[in-house]
């Protein structure tokens, strides 16, 4: 029924990450809501908070797959270390941005761009690490860990970064983020060096579309792979509705309210996580997707008729719960059918998958609300997103079926 906590006891280096990232992701969160809280606030628009998201999905898109080829050919721990650092500097350069009487708002794309750019590098080496320094049969369990540690940092940090962006201004979450990023790096350079044998990366055209070449075949060739990524990204594009909280914060608080409803979604991934032992107990990892991936859809359709903010906070948690299991069961269908030989590049599909939806979803949201209102934006993408989430389990009827090949208790 609990969570299984033993990887923590059984693997150093897991620890040393799995702490590392917590400390780095509580910092993004908390920067998570300064970012388009402080474009709201210059542009008094959620189509432009929208047009930030869609601003970062071409880097994400071309680096996550140069990253992914790197990630299985050079040191994964120096690329963690090397990334972490550049995206600190880039927090450091908003934090130097909020400080100024007239903020830049070209600044603040550039350099969430160039985050983005480098977490394309980043996701891919650590997901490919992560493989490597556990066990088969405690993949689950990493992979409840990984939902705890998400969904903790992304309870405490919007919640933070609300009171401190109300309190003492946009900058101190910069700050906080920076200080982060620092922590973070210390405990990755305590991580045990990369023992593989690690390839020179030719950079020809002609090597790089093979390499991408033989991670998209090796997807196309299974549809439980597919389908983790279609759904996710049907479920995420018509119904993420975090570019429109600021908006929807003014008359629920301001600031706060916008940290609350940050939270919020994380609340019920946390407690589905917390809750996550039984996971382990079913093997139908493919259907269990695709019902967490349309009761998400239907959580967002509750959310847009919402006129208070605390029923708003019930759909959201909800919302979050059933992205949260979604989540564990598409990384353990990651882990069972990739070999570590493809791992960092399939990797890079993975985060095409899960990045592409939200950024694709904040750009719709924001040119829907801009065009109907919040509540329209909401409800309506929900709607579609169910509808959506239905046709790729239709479409992937092997994705439905697909049982894991770790032994049930």
């Amino acid at each position: 029924m609990w969570i299984n906590l033993s990887p923590l006891k059984k693997y150093r280096d897991f620890r040393l990450l799995f702490f590392s990232q917590t400390i780095s992701f509580l910092g993004n969160m908390v920067s998570y809501v300064a970012v388009p809280y402080q474009i709201y606030l210059l542009t008094q628009s959620s189509l432009y908070v929208g047009l930030l998201s869609l601003a970062q999905l071409i880097p994400m898109l071309f680096f996550s797959l140069i990253g992914g080829q790197i990630a299985d050919t050079k040191d994964r721990r120096r690329i963690l270390i090397a990334s972490e650092a550049i995206m600190g500097l880039c927090v450091l350069v908003l934090m130097l941005n909020a400080l100024q009487a007239h903020p830049s708002i070209a600044l603040i794309f550039i350099s969430t761009i160039v985050m983005q750019a480098v977490n394309g590098f980043h996701s891919p080496a650590l997901g490919a690490l992560l493989q490597k320094v556990v066990k088969a049969e405690d993949y689950g369990a990493v992979g409840a860990l990984g939902s705890l540690r998400g969904s903790a940092a992304m309870i405490l940090g919007p919640a933070l970064g609300g009171i401190l962006v109300s309190q003492f201004g946009v900058a101190s979450a910069y700050i906080f983020d920076v200080v982060s990023f620092g922590l973070s790096l210390l405990l990755l350079l305590r991580l045990s060096p990369d023992t593989r044998t690690t390839e020179k990366v030719i950079w020809k055209v002609s090597a790089f579309i093979a390499n991408i070449k033989e991670a998209f075949t090796y997807a196309l060739r299974r549809q439980e792979l597919l389908g983790t990524y279609f759904i996710d990204i049907a479920a995420m594009t018509f119904a993420f509705p975090l570019a429109l909280f600021p908006e929807m914060s003014k008359d629920w608080g301001g600031a706060n309210a916008a940290g609350i409803l940050f939270s919020a979604m994380s609340v019920g991934a946390l407690l589905m996580a917390v809750l996550s032992g039984w996971t382990h107990k079913i093997k139908r990892q493919g259907m269990m997707v695709i019902i967490a991936a349309a009761l998400w859809g239907l959580a967002i359709v509750g959310l847009g008729f919402s006129n208070y903010l605390w029923v708003a906070i019930f759909w959201l948690v909800l919302a979050g719960a059933f992205d949260s299991l979604s989540g564990i069961f598409r990384g353990v269908i990651w882990n069972e059918t990739i070999p570590n030989d493809l791992r960092g590049r399939m990797a890079s599909l993975e985060m095409i998958s899960y990045m592409s939806g939200p950024l694709l979803g904040n750009a719709r949201a924001g040119w829907m609300a801009a065009q109907q209102g919040w509540h329209t934006a909401v409800s309506l993408g929900g709607i579609i997103s169910f509808v959506a989430v239905i046709v790729c389990a239709l479409i992937l009827p092997a994705f439905w079926h697909y049982k894991s090949t770790a032994n049930a208790e």
